[in-house]
């Protein structure tokens, strides 16, 4: 019970600071509500705990945390965006992208083949995850390097690919912005590698820390441009510039403690592939 309890705290710990960056530059456009600020919250917490039934982490072990961080914000945030796209009615008048199932930046306004998509989203990332795991049961004769970086970046071009699909019709595409998180993601896993050596955790974990790393720096260090899907809309909401500085406190806190458990799991007896 301590492995799951411990697990929880880390889910909560991940689902807090994805929606803390969230609110931060979200609020003044649409304001702050307690629900959707704890649903991340929540079912990060939620999916840690299914994470840890599944993996079986030792939870004693810095290296563990790290892991279980990088993973659960990764399906968390995989769920949330899931829904958002494939399954969420919204008004979307709202946004300047649009954050439902759209083609060419115009919205699929069937419910059926939004679900469609979705579904053939979903066998995407199964297919990309099942070759990874497969890749790590057969262990083909690579540099292990070689093979970090590989799998590492195929979960940030999943990233990518979505992400361009979702803002180039209207924002046009950006080459930086497509390679930022297949680079990112590599880097991430050559960290990760040092930790474990399983090829899924790695992957998933990378494509985790990456995202949060990103939105870190889109929403803390570039927060006076309007994020994508509100360029060019109205501050609704302009006292959410006080109020969403109490959060920093908090971001900034999660962050040390991430880069804590870090530095502690590098001088951990290594487990991992480098």
């Amino acid at each position: 019970m301590t492995a799951y309890l411990i697990a929880l705290l880390v889910g909560l710990a991940a689902g807090t600071h994805a929606a803390t960056w969230g609110m931060y530059k979200d609020s003044v456009y649409e304001g702050f509500s307690r629900n959707k600020y704890l649903r991340s919250i929540l079912l990060a917490g939620g999916l840690a705990i299914v994470a840890q039934l599944v993996l079986g982490l030792d939870m004693a072990r810095a290296g563990s945390l790290v892991i279980l961080f990088g993973v659960t914000y990764v399906l968390e945030r995989g769920a949330f965006e899931f829904y958002k796209v494939f399954i969420r009615k919204e008004d979307q008048t709202k946004y300047f992208i649009p954050m439902t199932f759209a083609v060419g930046g115009r919205i699929v306004r069937s419910q059926s083949l939004r679900l469609l998509a979705g579904a053939g989203y979903l066998l995407l990332i199964g297919s990309v995850i099942t070759g990874v795991h497969f890749l790590d049961r057969a262990r083909p004769g690579l540099p292990a390097l070689l093979m970090v970086i590989l799998i590492g970046s195929a979960a940030g071009w999943l990233s990518a690919i979505g992400g361009a699909w979702k803002d180039a019709p209207l924002e046009g595409f950006q080459l930086l912005k497509f390679f930022r998180s297949p680079a990112l993601a590599s880097g991430f896993a050559v960290l990760l590698s040092l930790l474990t050596a399983n090829y899924v955790l790695i992957s998933l974990g990378a494509l985790g820390f990456t995202i949060a790393t990103i939105e870190t720096y889109k929403k803390f260090f570039n927060r006076h441009k309007a994020p994508g899907k509100f360029e060019g809309k109205p501050v609704r909401h302009p006292e959410m510039y006080r109020t969403r500085r109490r959060f920093v406190p908090v971001y900034v806190s999660l962050w040390v403690l991430i880069g804590l458990s870090i530095a502690l799991a590098l001088f951990e007896p290594s487990q991992g592939l480098l």
